[in-house]
C-alpha cells in the first residue's frame, strides 16, 4: 500500500511538472483509471496515449472539396553536401490540408510521382480541387482522375493566386515543425507518433482536447 502510494504522488510530481503540456491532463485521467494499481512508468503511459491519438487520426474518410497537397522533410537541419527535396536523412512527410482546417499526414521513402499518386489516391475523392506546387511529382494527376488540379508556381515566390494556393499545408510544416524541434531529437522509430500527435492537435486546436481524451480512454481504457 505504501509503495502503491508513492508511485502515485511520483505521477502527481509529474502532472505538475508537465504543466506546459496539455498531455498532463491526459496523464491524470490514466491515472484515475490506474491508480488502483502500480501504474506504469510515465514515457509508457505517453507512448500508449499516442498510439491511441495514431489510430484515430489514420480514421480520416476520402476527403473532398479543396484540397491542398504538399510534402516536407523533417530531421536535422543541414546535412553536408546534401540540397533540396530528400537531402539527406531526413524523414519525408506526405500532407492534405482540407480546407476546413483538417490535415492529414503520412511518412513516404521518397517523392516520387508513384509515391505521391499513392498516397492521393487513398485519401483524396476524385471530384476534389487539388492544390499543389509544381513539383514533378506532382505530374499525372488528370490521368488518374483527378480533373481538377491547379498548381502554385513557387520559384517565382508565388504562394498565393485567388483561391489557387498552398498556404494552409504550409501554415501546418511551420506549427509541426516549432513544435517538434522542442523536443530536442526524437527517435527515428518514435517520430511516427509524435507526428499524429502534431496532427491531432492541429485538427482539434479549438476543440477541447480533455474531453476527447477521456472519452477515448473511456471507450478503450488504457
Amino acid at each position: 500500500m505504501a509503495n502503491r502510494r508513492k508511485r502515485c504522488r511520483n505521477l502527481a510530481s509529474l502532472i505538475f511538472e508537465w504543466r506546459q503540456n496539455l498531455f498532463f491532463l491526459f496523464i491524470s485521467v490514466s491515472w484515475n483509471l490506474v491508480c488502483t494499481c502500480l501504474p506504469p512508468k510515465p514515457h509508457v503511459i505517453y507512448s500508449k496515449l499516442r498510439e491511441r491519438i495514431a489510430v484515430e487520426c489514420e480514421k480520416h474518410s476520402p476527403w473532398s472539396g479543396q484540397v491542398e497537397v504538399d510534402e516536407s522533410y523533417f530531421g536535422p537541419r543541414r546535412v553536408r553536401g546534401k540540397r533540396g527535396r530528400g537531402a539527406g536523412s531526413k524523414t519525408i512527410v506526405f500532407g492534405l490540408y482540407k480546407r476546413n482546417g483538417l490535415v492529414s499526414t503520412e511518412i513516404v521513402p521518397d517523392v516520387k510521382k508513384a509515391t505521391l499518386q499513392k498516397a492521393i489516391r487513398g485519401k483524396v475523392a476524385l471530384d476534389s480541387v487539388i492544390h499543389s506546387d509544381g513539383w514533378r511529382g506532382y505530374h499525372g494527376l488528370v490521368d488518374v482522375g483527378y480533373a481538377k488540379h491547379l498548381r502554385v508556381n513557387r520559384p517565382s515566390n508565388e504562394f498565393a493566386n485567388d483561391q489557387t494556393h498552398i498556404n494552409g499545408i504550409e501554415s501546418f510544416w511551420a506549427y509541426a515543425k516549432l513544435r517538434l524541434a522542442k523536443m530536442k531529437g526524437i527517435r527515428k522509430d518514435m517520430f511516427y507518433l509524435h507526428l499524429k500527435e502534431t496532427e491531432f492537435r492541429f485538427n482539434h486546436r479549438r476543440d477541447n482536447l480533455y474531453k476527447l481524451m477521456m472519452k477515448m480512454l473511456r471507450e478503450q481504457p488504457i
